[in-house]
Order: structure tokens, then C-alpha cells, then sequence
């Protein structure tokens, strides 16, 4: 049984919608002069199939098909005595797709007449039409209610009183926007918003009309007018006529991509309406995924198998016991690591003979990193188990989600532990448009958080999908950690998600600012694990540059620039670049758990140099 929806509303996550249900049924050979809500009773399986696909690619809440299921549209298909039937069918059809902690949407469309002061129809009439609905729906099972595709205020308005006359379900309120952000009546974002949310509206946003540019545009106007959650459900562009057909454009990675971006504009219900498909959703998923992914279905689907024998109890790895690193940090010791790139060709020995270099210094644990700024190097695991083999050195290996699928991770889990690798860093990685090969593609199944929940279900004896593995494995987790992000908060709910996975360790970005790092680990006192700092020895002024334009989630503070900024040779860049990082390593030494030094251009030395 899916969570109260009101309930969930208090968390701060995001919520998949499904998208267009018209376009479907069209697509599935429904001419368009019918009604398509009396599809419900004349050929319910057609719709029940709809939403399952839409439930496959990983949407969370459906939405029934009856839009235009009121009186004054059902009247002239002869249907108007079918009313209650066609809405409590509508809510059974989705109910019977949806999954445990899926939710059903009652869905209400505008009535499809002019109310007074602008047509015939009175205010108490068109509440009354909006009541018989909503009380069919009701009789069905929802879990909430989404009032949508409203140009007329003041007709939203009866809609959000009939509902509220009935019950207190939560309500989603939608307006539908022109192309200037405006309704069709010319009343603005910053108006409407305003009096859904004094109406009683629990979440305030937009569908159909545009396309998502411009309504991402409107949801930043309306995000400065209010503190409700913020829903958009776009087009899949704007309708292109083709032979008297109207065709969406919009791609559904152009949808997902939009999707990022109105959740990064305070978006909290995302889904598609007119043109948008389950493509669209999954697309949509996976960009949501990446911003609320503990909370998100994932839209790969996991097969039930036949269990012969019930899972027998696993006994999992002592944290102190999965590695040498693992036990130093578990007893509070303070440890060491330097961050050594792969070589880009298949000749590892130079990088192992400066590996030897760390270990007879007496670093802790060498950090491979996999891909860092979507680079082709050699592999990191390849690296990490020679490193064990010929080195006899602890590998911290970076592991990242964009390369491979939820099989191929699981499969590298395994065989790396099987190998003898123990310490992992779990990071999303960088695009590949970051690097020499823009157009390579992309996996990103799941982010960082959904890699740490994976290894976490194998330390405890399970794959993704609830089976038993056997022996479980003893994977000391890492993860990574901004805590100079510019935006801190999602940075801080990110962490905090990382720790609910099963994170055990994080390692920092490069610290050029201890009092933003002071202030990280103030904030994450209530999830606290141990955080090890990295720290990053400046070489020349042209690297401060690098550093703080092109790496992704570094900072280098305008002080820190203009120092560098001062030397005038190679040698003083060099030397002053040591000694910031000298400083930072004894500034943070005694608020972290260890620090990793990183090793510019595989210059080993110069990290060494750090520690003295």
C-alpha cells in the first residue's frame, strides 16, 4: 500500500507524473473523434496498458483517464449517465497498474464552457458539475487529486471548492500558460500562483500549452511568489502540423534534460502531457534520478524469480575487518592517500614505480580514479588490482555510474571483490561531453546513491533486485563530497541520502577554503561518518586557473588566485602552491579523519612533499 500522499508531500523529494494518455490511445488506433474517457468501459484494457507502460518506465503517479469525464463534455457523446461509472472505472483501471508506493491521481479537466462574468453558466453550476466528478473518483480509491489544464481562474477556483467541500485530499492545482508565461486570459503567473495557494491548492504548476523552455521560464516567476511545491507537466514541445496531424517534436531526451532543470527551479512533481510518451517518462526518471534518486523509481524493472529455498541469514563483514584502511579509520586513526591518475596508454610501470614511491613513504592507500573528466585512460579497477598484485599497496578505487548498466555494475562488484579489491570511492562521473569524445553516450542507470544502495545490498548478501547472492561481500564504501557546492543544501541532502544508502567514508573535493569546510562538517553533525579532506598542490598560476574554471566542483578562493597570481616563475608557482597546501593540510588536520593529496600530472614527489 502506497504511503499517504499527504504524508509524502512533507518530505523534500521529487515525484514522477505519467505523461500524455491522449497521445497513446491515439497512437494505439483510437480515432480522435470519440470520447476518449468512455474508453474506460468500451475497451478498458487499452487503457489499463497504457498505464503500465507508463508504470514500467517508472512513473509514480497515475493519473485516471477522465479529464473530460464531467457532465457538459459527456452530454454530447450521449454519455452523461455514464458519468459515475466512467470516473470510478478510471480510477480502478490505474489502480490495478499501479504498484506498492504508487499513488493514483484523480484527474479533472476544465468543463469545456464559458462561466459567468464570461458565458451563460453560473459559478454554483459549474461547482456542482466539478462535485459530481470528483465524488465518483472518490468512490473509486485516489489518493489525490490534479486539477489541470485551467485557463479561467475563477473556474479553478469552483474546482478547488468542490473538491474541498468533499474531502481533504491533496490537490494539484495546474494552469496552462501561452507563450509570454501568461494564462489565455491574460492573468499572470505571479497572480494565479498566488490565489491557487490561498484557495488551498498543496501544490501549484503548469501543464500542456507550452513546450518546457517556456515554462520553465514561468515556474521561476512563480517560485518568487510562493513556498508551495511547484508541479510542471510540459508538451512535448509545440505541435508541429504534418498532414493535418499535429506532431511533438520534443525528444525525450530533450524532455529529460528540461526535467533537471525545472527541479533545479523548485520543481517537486515532474511528469509530460500532450505529446509525451513512456520514452519521455523514462527520460524523465533518469533526470529526476539524479537529483532525488533515493526517492524515485527507477524505470528498469526487476523480474520476479523463483526462490527454491528462503534466503538463509548472511553474517555481514565487520567494518574493521574489510580492509587495512577500513580498520584504521573504524579505530579513529588518522590516514593518508595520494590520488594517482591512470596512464592513458596500457603500459602501467611508470605509474607503479611512483606507487612504490607512496608505499615506502608510508601512505596509507594509493586513489585511482576511473574516467576522471571523462578522460580515456586504462581502466581504474585494471590499475587498482595491479597496484594490489605487484605493489602490495591499499587501492581506494573510484568507481563511476556513467559507464556501465545496473547489470555490468553488479557483474564488476563481484568479480573486483572476488579479485581482492576492497576499498571503493562511489562517484556519478563526469559527461562524457566533458571530454575528447562529446558525442560517446551515457548509461547513468543511477547516480552515486543508487551505486552506494547497490553495494550496500551486496554487502548484506543481495543483488538489486532482493535476491540472495550467497557469501556477501565486504565492500568498504566511500563517497565523494562538495563542501564547497553553490548550492550547499542539496549538496547537504545528497550526503545525507549517501549515508542513508550505506556510505561509510567520504572523501572531499580539493579544499581551498577551510572555513567552508569548517561549515560542512558543522551541518552534517546529525549524519556524520568519517570525512577524509583532499587537498590539491597548486602548481603554476595556469593550474589555479584550470582548477578553479575547468574541474568540476572545485573553487579556488580569490585570495588563493591572487597568491598564485604573484609568483613569476615556474619555481615560485610551484613553491608557493606547496606551501598552500601545507597550510591547508595542517588546517584541516585536526577536523578530519585523514586527508588525500592528489598528485599533479603523476608527479608522486610533489604529493610526498606535502606531508613533510
Amino acid at each position: 500500500m502506497a504511503q499517504d500522499f499527504r504524508e509524502a508531500l512533507q518530505e523534500d523529494r521529487v515525484f514522477v507524473f505519467d505523461g500524455a494518455m491522449g497521445t497513446m490511445l491515439y497512437g494505439k488506433g483510437m480515432y480522435i473523434n470519440r470520447c476518449y474517457d468512455e474508453i474506460n468501459l468500451s475497451a478498458p484494457k487499452v487503457v489499463l496498458e497504457i498505464h503500465q507502460e507508463y508504470i514500467k518506465a517508472g512513473a509514480e503517479i497515475l493519473e485516471t483517464n477522465t479529464f473530460g469525464a464531467n457532465r457538459f463534455k459527456l452530454t454530447p457523446y450521449g454519455l452523461n449517465e455514464q458519468l459515475a461509472e466512467i470516473n470510478y472505472k478510471g480510477v480502478k483501471l490505474a489502480r490495478e497498474a499501479a504498484r506498492a508506493g504508487q499513488w493514483v491521481a484523480g484527474a479533472i479537466g476544465p468543463l469545456g464552457i464559458r462561466l459567468e462574468p464570461w458565458g451563460p453558466t453560473s459559478t454554483d453550476e459549474a461547482k456542482q458539475a466539478f462535485k459530481e466528478q470528483a465524488e465518483a473518483l472518490l468512490d473509486g480509491g485516489i489518493d489525490l487529486f490534479i486539477i489541470e489544464t485551467f485557463t479561467d481562474l475563477n473556474e479553478i477556483h469552483q474546482a478547488i471548492l468542490a473538491v474541498r467541500e468533499l474531502c481533504n485530499l491533496p490537490i494539484v492545482a495546474q494552469m496552462t500558460v501561452l507563450e509570454d508565461g501568461n494564462s489565455s486570459f491574460g492573468t499572470s503567473p505571479e497572480v494565479f500562483t498566488r490565489r491557487l495557494e490561498e484557495w488551498g491548492a498543496d501544490v501549484i504548476g503548469l501543464n500542456c500549452g507550452v513546450g518546457p523552455q517556456i515554462m520553465l521560464e514561468t515556474i521561476e516567476r512563480m517560485a518568487h511568489v510562493t513556498k508551495k511545491k511547484l508541479s510542471a507537466q510540459p508538451n512535448a514541445g509545440l505541435p508541429k502540423n504534418v498532414e493535418g496531424r499535429n506532431i511533438y517534436l520534443a525528444s525525450p531526451e530533450y524532455i529529460g534534460e528540461y526535467a533537471k532543470r525545472l527541479i533545479q527551479a523548485g520543481v517537486r512533481l515532474v511528469g509530460g502531457c500532450c505529446g509525451t510518451t513512456p520514452e519521455h517518462i523514462k527520460q524523465i526518471v533518469a533526470g529526476a534520478r539524479m537529483l532525488s534518486p533515493h526517492k524515485v523509481q527507477p524505470f528498469i524493472t526487476v523480474k520476479e524469480v523463483e526462490k527454491k529455498d528462503e534466503q538463509q541469514p548472511v553474517e555481514v563483514v565487520p567494518r574493521e575487518l574489510k580492509s587495512e584502511f577500513a580498520r584504521k579509520i573504524a579505530q579513529g586513526q588518522f590516514v593518508s592517500s595520494v590520488e594517482i591518475t591512470p596512464p592513458r596508454g596500457a603500459d602501467p610501470k611508470a605509474v607503479l614505480d611512483s606507487i612504490k614511491m607512496l608505499k615506502e613513504a608510508g601512505v596509507d592507500g594509493v586513489n585511482i580514479p576511473d574516467g576522471p573528466r571523462a578522460q580515456m585512460r586504462m581502466g581504474a579497477a585494471w590499475l587498482a588490482l595491479l597496484v594490489k598484485q605487484q605493489v602490495g599497496m591499499e587501492p581506494i578505487l573510484h568507481y563511476c555510474c556513467r559507464d556501465r548498466n545496473l547489470l555490468a555494475m553488479q557483474s564488476d562488484l563481484l568479480g573486483m571483490y572476488a579479485a581482492g579489491l576492497r576499498n571503493i570511492l562511489i562517484i556519478t562521473g563526469d559527461p562524457p561531453k566533458m571530454g575528447l569524445y562529446p558525442d560517446a553516450t551515457a548509461v547513468f542507470d543511477v547516480d552515486a546513491i543508487g551505486l552506494t544502495n547497490m553495494a550496500t545490498r551486496l554487502n548484506h548478501g543481495m543483488d538489486i533486485g532482493g535476491n540472495p547472492i550467497g557469501q556477501p561481500t565486504g565492500w568498504h564504501i566511500g563517497v565523494g563530497v562538495n563542501p564547497g557546492a553553490i548550492d550547499l543544501d542539496h549538496e547537504l541532502r545528497r550526503f545525507e541520502w549517501k549515508v542513508d544508502a550505506g556510505a561509510e567514508y567520504a572523501i572531499t573535493q580539493p579544499v581551498f577554503d577551510v572555513e567552508k569546510l569548517v561549515n560542512f562538517m558543522e551541518r552534517i553533525k546529525h549524519c556524520r561518518i568519517p570525512v577524509i579532506a583532499g587537498i590539491w598542490p597548486l602548481t603554476s598560476l595556469r593550474n589555479a586557473e584550470f582548477m578553479n574554471n575547468e574541474v568540476p566542483g572545485a573553487s579556488v578562493p580569490p585570495p588563493i588566485m591572487e597568491r598564485m597570481r604573484k609568483t613569476k616563475t615556474k619555481d615560485e608557482g610551484r613553491e608557493e602552491g606547496l606551501a598552500i597546501a601545507r597550510e591547508m593540510y595542517l588546517h584541516v588536520k585536526n577536523i578530519v579523519q585523514g586527508v588525500q593529496v592528489s598528485a599533479p600530472f603523476g608527479k608522486v614527489q610533489y604529493a610526498l612533499d606535502v606531508f613533510k
